[in-house]
């Protein structure tokens, strides 16, 4: 085999290798993402925790006693599951379970770690918010309009293919933890983890 068609070989094995097949221009943009995407989820987890004044006021943040999900769940106006979401609403398990999730994805999405549970987790929790929120009915279940501007893609749908996206295009490696984090012996064992 020529020389030629060796470096040639190898140029084939790095592109389709995990983690190089995007320009070095696209991984840092996908980077930049998920950054941006773990800042969003990151700011939410703070509101509710401290009551930083955009959606939670201090008054009702988490550590002066209110609670993260009874506000929105029990506001849930449309859709199947209005009545379970009712149910949920401010249940130390639904409280604990968002919270704990806001700040897990936003970790791992910030860090560039576990980004394919983050996805899991992400793509759960945003299917959860869009059934809440039901953008496919019109109207609520008292008949008034119910503000859906597109019955199947909002931005509970967006923020989940976005983080599989990243998971999908090994975006923690540029700019975070990813390779190190892939290297460790038990994510090696356990390749669910990446």
């Amino acid at each position: 085999m020529s020389t030629v068609h060796v470096h040639r070989a190898s140029q084939l094995e790095q592109v389709e290798a995990p983690g190089h097949m995007l320009t070095k221009t696209a991984a840092k943009a996908l980077a930049v993402l998920r950054y941006a995407t773990g800042f969003v989820f990151l700011w939410a987890f703070a509101d509710k925790l401290l009551g930083l004044g955009y959606s939670t006021p201090s008054a009702k943040a988490w550590i002066n006693g209110g609670s993260p999900t009874k506000g929105f769940l029990s506001h849930v106006e449309v859709g199947p599951l209005q009545g379970f979401f009712h149910t949920i609403a401010g249940t130390w398990y639904a409280n604990w379970g968002f919270m704990l999730g806001l700040l897990g994805i936003g970790l791992a999405l910030t860090a560039g770690i576990g980004l394919r549970i983050a996805a899991a987790a992400g793509t759960l929790m945003m299917a959860l918010m869009w059934l809440a929120e039901f953008p496919l009915a019109q109207h609520t279940a008292e008949g008034a309009p119910s503000g859906s501007t597109n019955p199947l893609t909002d931005y509970h749908v967006i923020y989940a293919v976005v983080t599989i996206v990243l998971a999908a295009a090994y975006a923690g490696h540029t700019w975070g933890l990813g390779r190190r984090w892939a290297k460790l012996p038990f994510v090696q064992r356990n390749r669910w983890l990446i």
